[in-house]
């Protein structure tokens, strides 16, 4: 079946008007035929007319089949040419049962009723049952051939949608990952490189300082960029494996790192170690927090507290006092990144000034958020 159809698509590149014609063309042949030896017992000048004009009526076969099987009908008794009658059954049996359906049954017993008649003089119970036979033949062969190409056209489209959806998942995951990474390296590169700064706004005031803070200084400098080089490269080896790393999740030594570059920094943690996806979010808005603070309050005091347990969670708080003409720290791209990634694991950020005249970026997550986290992909994988 299948090498036959490429070899009538081949054939018939124009569709269904091609094969129209082509069916046209045999009708017309059938007509020769049934002139030369003939096919019926009438002129021959009739039988040619009438297989003529039902050859010609076989162009719309797809509009009106019914009309054609009709035609085709009475040609068929006239000719002896059944080529326009079958086509018309053929083509009119379509995918459903229906009125239609019963019409091109009437139709098709009725001409080949008629072609007994007129050629035998009557016709008997065999002829009545082989009229019944070849009209439903005829018919469901036609049903069938609807029913298939109904279904292939039905399967195509579905395959293309498939293929269209996969093709839209497929440029949606590219965008998430683009905006992971580009929160990974605002997270990494806005923290050590505020803290450059710090360090080195630090030798640049006091460039008449003794050597040897001058040498600590610029010592703290070459270590945070290669702290900076590390989480970049921890950065690319977490996206490549698709899993968390511990390194991210040292909350002292953050903090402590931005105390030696001459901020006043204050850790509460009675936590301890927390669960690894948890660890990582807790860290990034403290880095986020931090790195705000200095830009929008510099000098002020930043108190950092983690609190919670493994009932109800953890919650991270960033509080910095607002020192006068000072902007406040809120809807930057840091803070959407980090907020979007606290929802993506069933937590929740909120930046807002608090009741003491500062300002205070909060983050609440469930204790274990890599378990969310899972659930989630797991959810749009499905």
């Amino acid at each position: 079946m299948v090498p036959y159809r490429s070899a009538l698509r081949r054939l018939v590149p124009s569709g269904p008007h091609a094969i129209s014609a082509a069916s046209v063309a045999f009708c017309l042949f059938l007509t020769v035929l049934a002139v030369k030896t003939p096919w019926a017992p009438l002129p021959r000048g009739v039988i040619a007319a009438a297989g003529l004009v039902a050859s010609g009526a076989v162009w719309f076969r797809k509009r009106r089949p019914a009309a054609v099987a009709a035609v085709g009908a009475v040609a068929y008794a006239l000719s002896g040419n059944p080529g326009p009658l079958l086509i018309g059954l053929f083509s009119g049996a379509g995918t459903r049962l229906g009125a239609r359906f019963a019409a091109l049954a009437a139709i098709g017993v009725a001409g080949f009723l008629a072609q007994q008649w007129i050629g035998n003089g009557g016709f008997g119970g065999d002829a009545l049952l082989s009229a019944v036979a070849a009209t439903g033949a005829v018919l469901l062969a036609g049903l069938y051939t609807a029913t298939r190409r109904e279904l292939t056209r039905s399967l195509r489209e579905r395959a293309e949608r498939a293929e269209t959806e996969r093709h839209l998942r497929d440029e949606q995951a590219k965008a998430d990952e683009r905006g992971r990474i580009a929160r990974e390296m605002h997270d990494v590169l806005a923290h050590k490189v505020t803290l450059i700064s710090l360090h080195a706004g630090g030798l640049e005031v006091n460039a008449g300082a003794e050597p040897a803070r001058i040498q600590r200084e610029a010592a703290l400098i070459r270590l945070t960029a290669q702290e900076a080089l590390e989480e970049l490269r921890k950065i690319v080896g977490v996206l490549r494996a698709g899993h968390d790393d511990t390194g991210f999740a040292d909350l002292r030594r953050l903090v402590e790192s931005w105390a030696s570059a001459g901020n006043t920094v204050t850790l509460h943690d009675d936590l301890g170690p927390l669960p690894v996806a948890t660890a990582r979010a807790a860290y990034r808005l403290v880095q986020e927090g931090l790195t705000n603070a200095h830009k929008h309050a510099p000098g002020a005091p930043v108190t950092v507290s983690v609190t919670g347990s493994p009932e109800d969670g953890v919650t991270i708080a960033v509080v910095n006092e607002l020192r006068p003409g000072a902007y406040p720290s809120g809807g930057g791209a840091g803070l959407v990144g980090l907020a979007e990634r606290f929802r993506l694991i069933g937590g929740t950020v909120r930046s807002a000034p608090d009741d003491a005249g500062g300002w205070r970026l909060e983050g609440r997550l469930p204790w274990d958020a890599s378990a969310r986290g899972t659930h989630d992909q797991n959810a749009a994988g499905g």
